[in-house]
């Protein structure tokens, strides 16, 4: 427990909270709730694509307002093949990652050539251009969306018709996503991410092609999205083009800011309060969205560094230092 606390407040917190991730099955059966299954599956699918994000956007300063494009493409690569009764899940799961990196190499081997707004600009457009492809698409239902009868297989090894068996085969999905986050941001790739963030002319000045590095950072984050979309495929059995509109990856940013930008937990944490709030709040009133948009401003203006930043404060506060 004490090594826990010494790896920060944040962490320990994320420990804690895949604890009550992995227990979360058996406390629904408990109270009879079945629905936080679900709730909590689609948390998590989130949190993966925010984590996703969080590798450009945190990590190497790349405001994308277009990656929710990845996620219906990856979505749309477990849904096309159901359309024509192709369950084979590693098949599906390959194409919803290789789809989302192949798109995310074009997409980012021209917004990259800009920085700013425009970058911001193009990154949307583009994924406007995914949005409105799907829905032209007259033979998978174009806005009408597309149903999926059944699940990804994968050759008897895995059931994921069982929600209780998608349930883990996500929260699996979220832990190695972030081991795989962790390691790349610590490696001699990750530093030249973060140090073109801070000063890219200083890079490429000692050598570094700062361009390819990005680009393949940019690829890795969509390829990520695309595995998200993948996993929300499967547990929707329904899905549509809107799910790429840029107001969802609007939420996508907002989840990353909220829970801490440039943090390994932040964008679980900020996903995981976006997610609760506007699910207990939409309870609670129809006029839900003021409240909500207003709590969720006061914790992004108040809270340096995001929810992630409070509790870093309150462990050095309390003496548990540490980074996440």
């Amino acid at each position: 427990m004490t090594s826990l606390f010494r790896t920060g407040l944040p962490a320990f917190v994320m420990v804690v909270g895949l604890g009550f991730l992995a227990l979360l099955p058996l406390l629904a059966e408990w109270v009879d709730n079945i629905f936080l299954i679900d709730l909590f599956m689609r948390l998590m699918i989130l949190s993966i694509a925010a984590v996703g994000l969080n590798l450009i956007l945190g990590y190497g300063g790349m405001v994308s307002f277009g990656h929710a494009a990845y996620l219906v493409i990856g979505a749309y690569a477990v849904g096309i093949p159901a359309y024509y009764d192709i369950y084979n899940g590693f098949l599906q799961f390959a194409i919803a990652i290789l789809a989302a990196a192949a798109v995310a190499l074009v997409t980012g081997a021209i917004a990259l050539r800009t920085k700013g707004v425009y970058f911001i600009m193009i990154t949307m457009a583009f994924a406007q251009m995914v949005y409105f492809t799907f829905v032209s698409i007259e033979e998978y239902g174009a806005d009408d969306g597309l149903t999926i009868n059944m699940r990804s297989e994968f050759a008897g090894l895995l059931d994921i018709e069982d929600n209780f068996t998608l349930y883990y085969f996500v929260l699996a999905s979220l832990v190695a996503v972030l081991a795989l986050v962790y390691r790349i941001v610590h490696s001699r790739f990750g530093m030249v991410i973060s140090g073109a963030k801070g000063n890219e002319r200083r890079m490429q000045a000692i050598g570094f092609p700062t361009y390819r590095y990005r680009l393949a950072c940019y690829v890795i984050s969509g390829a990520i999205c695309g595995y998200a979309g993948a996993l929300l495929g499967n547990f929707t059995n329904f899905i549509t083009p809107e799910m790429g509109d840029w107001v969802h990856s609007g939420e996508l940013i907002f989840m990353v800011v909220l829970g801490g930008a440039g943090s390994l937990f932040g964008p679980v944490l900020g996903t995981a309060v976006f997610i609760l709030l506007e699910e207990y709040l939409s309870r609670l009133t129809q006029y839900w969205h003021f409240p909500f948009g207003a709590m969720l401003i006061l914790v992004v203006i108040f809270t340096r560094g995001g929810i992630n930043g409070m509790f870093r404060w309150l462990g050095a506060k309390s003496g548990i230092g540490g980074r996440s």
